[in-house]
Parts: structure tokens; C-alpha cells; sequence
């Protein structure tokens, strides 16, 4: 076993192995495989959608226990073409883990995501239940009409004058409509420097809603990026903007309809009550349709998978389930 730093997450554990993967209609995954490669296997699914994988996301697991697969889904991180939305959807990326399933000679794996890479976790569970040993969802995120909305319009005043700001970006006759109208934008590269001040503007408003004491004002203002990851935040809020336009293809029918399909695994939500950007109702939701699933609640970390009460807890349950193959005894606090 690994030692556990005090920030509670594993040491950083380079990829021993890095593959370019050719998928369909001209897209190529960046894939990271690291950890043990006789380890029980596991996939990392990124948020998003269009964020791309990161270091961090691995270090929640024993690199002496788990081989982990790390993929930046299409359009996103490093895989090409970057920040592409032509054909680019949920089904497609369904598709992609199968793909990298059978390169990698993978029968089955725990899948773990956090926000937006939960959501896939449930919808590649429900597509290939077979490929699928255990779920760990972060959290997770419902893309509803009312979930969406509550982000761009910030329709329970959590932070008025954040969003002001936020809004200021669009005409006013448009700020009833904040997605569309930075959908419109991040699509329109002969609109000189318009995509990177709308990237930076919701990347400010994701900012303030993203740690739990973000609203308190506990926290000191995150660095602002830099211009080569602004460029890449266009690219990421490009991709973004185009799924949650369409509601990530989960509704016909809504994915909340559809749970009581899921396999019967271990499955546990990890989410914190003050979660601003996937709202603890939506995990309360999902846990209700699945049966068999575990909900433990995470105080004060916010939407931050860094926050160290997110990261033990994550880290915890991935130790367990390499111990024991179960996630705990079903407790949700």
C-alpha cells in the first residue's frame, strides 16, 4: 500500500503507459494508464463535459492496488481535435469506452466520475452493464432543464452580484438566455476576442459557486488564468455549452427514469450539502432510484474534488473497495 499524504490524496504516480486512440469521424482519445498494471482496473471519468482529465483525479487511488485508466473524452484535454463539437455526443462517448474497453483488453472496471463524469458513469452503466464492477460517483450531475437553468440564471439568488458580473458579458435582452447566448459565442471564432472574455466570465461565476465557502468569502480568489488556458477554456466551454444546450442526450427519457436498470454493483454517491454547481437534491434523486446504492454526505466541500474532506473520503472508499470489494456497510450520514 501507497502512503497517504496529508493532503489526503496519494502520491502522484506517473502513466506508464500513453496511447493516441483513433475513434470514429476523424477524433483520437488521449488515454494514461498508471498505477499497477496487474491492479484492479479502474476508469476516471473527467467532468465537463469538454474539461479533460487531470493528475489529480488519480491520486484518490493506491497506485500499489489499481491500474488506473485515465480519458480525455472527444474534443477534451489532450485528445484532437480539441474542443470539436461536430460529431460529439454522449452516445459517441459511449462508444469510446467500449473502444477503449476492448484496445486495452479490459473485460470489466470500477468506474469512478465526478460532476459530469458521474453522469457518464451512470449512462456507460446502463449501455454496458456488463463492463462495469463498481460505480463511485462524485458529485454527480442531472442534466434537467431546471439543473441547467439554475446555473446560468442563478434562479435562488445564491450570488447576485457574482452573477451580475457574470451576465454583464451578454446584451441585456439576452441575459434571460445566458447559455444560449455564450453558446453563440464560444462557436464564433471571427468574433475577434469575444470567446475568451465569455470563457472568462463563466469560468469566474464557476469559480464562485464552485467551493463551499466560496459565498463566505473564506477563500481567496483563485489565479486568474493565464491566456494559453483561457484558450483552452474556450475549447472546454465550447464542448460544454453544446451538451448542456441538449441536455447531454439524457432525457428521452430523462436518465433519472431509467436507473432502476443500472446492474447491481456497489454503488456509492460521495456529495456535499452545499454543492452549488450539481445541487444535493440531484444526488438525493438518484440514490432513491437506485435501490442498492450508497449516499454518504461530505460537510463544507463544495463542487471542489481537491477539498480535503472530499478527497479522504474518496480515497477512503477506494481503499475499502481494494480491501474488501465493497464500498462500506450502506451508512449514509
Amino acid at each position: 500500500m501507497a502512503p497517504v499524504l496529508p493532503t489526503g490524496l496519494y502520491p502522484e504516480s506517473p502513466p506508464w503507459r500513453t496511447h493516441a486512440l483513433a475513434v470514429s469521424h476523424g477524433h483520437v482519445l488521449h488515454v494514461e494508464e498508471s498505477g499497477d498494471p496487474a491492479g484492479i482496473c479502474a476508469v476516471v471519468l473527467h467532468g465537463g463535459p469538454g474539461s479533460g482529465s487531470s493528475p489529480l483525479l488519480r491520486r484518490f487511488f493506491d497506485p500499489a492496488r489499481y491500474r488506473v485508466i485515465a480519458i480525455d473524452q472527444r474534443g477534451a484535454g489532450r485528445s484532437r481535435p480539441r474542443g470539436a463539437t461536430a460529431h460529439n455526443r454522449t452516445a459517441d462517448l459511449l462508444d469510446d469506452l467500449r473502444h477503449v474497453r476492448d484496445q486495452l483488453e479490459v473485460p470489466h472496471w470500477l468506474v469512478a466520475g465526478g460532476s459530469w463524469g458521474a453522469t457518464l458513469a451512470l449512462a456507460h452503466a446502463l449501455f454496458e452493464p456488463q463492463a462495469v464492477a463498481a460505480l463511485l460517483l462524485r458529485a454527480v450531475f442531472l442534466p434537467r432543464a431546471e439543473d441547467i437553468e439554475a446555473f446560468f440564471q442563478d434562479t435562488d439568488a445564491r450570488a447576485p452580484a457574482a452573477w451580475a458580473r457574470f451576465a454583464s458579458v451578454a446584451p441585456a435582452d439576452q441575459r434571460h438566455d445566458m447559455l444560449g447566448f455564450l453558446a453563440r459565442g464560444l462557436l464564433n471564432a471571427s468574433s475577434g476576442d469575444l470567446p475568451r472574455r465569455l470563457a472568462l466570465a463563466w469560468w469566474r461565476w464557476e469559480q464562485t459557486l464552485a467551493r463551499g465557502t466560496a459565498l463566505r468569502n473564506e477563500e481567496p480568489t483563485p489565479i486568474e488564468p493565464d491566456r494559453a488556458t483561457l484558450d483552452a477554456l474556450v475549447d472546454r466551454y465550447r464542448v460544454q455549452s453544446h451538451y448542456l444546450q441538449h441536455r447531454c442526450w439524457l432525457d428521452a427519457p430523462p436518465l433519472l427514469d431509467r436507473l432502476g436498470a443500472l446492474p447491481l454493483v456497489p454503488t456509492l454517491l460521495l456529495h456535499s450539502r452545499d454543492d452549488r454547481i450539481c445541487r444535493p437534491e440531484g444526488a438525493q434523486a438518484v440514490h432513491d432510484r437506485i435501490p442498492h446504492s450508497q449516499l454518504r454526505w461530505i460537510d463544507g466541500a463544495g463542487h471542489d474534488p481537491s477539498h480535503p474532506a472530499m478527497a479522504s473520503a474518496m480515497v477512503a472508499a477506494l481503499d475499502r473497495y481494494a480491501r474488501h470489494g465493497h464500498f462500506g456497510d450502506g451508512s449514509a450520514s
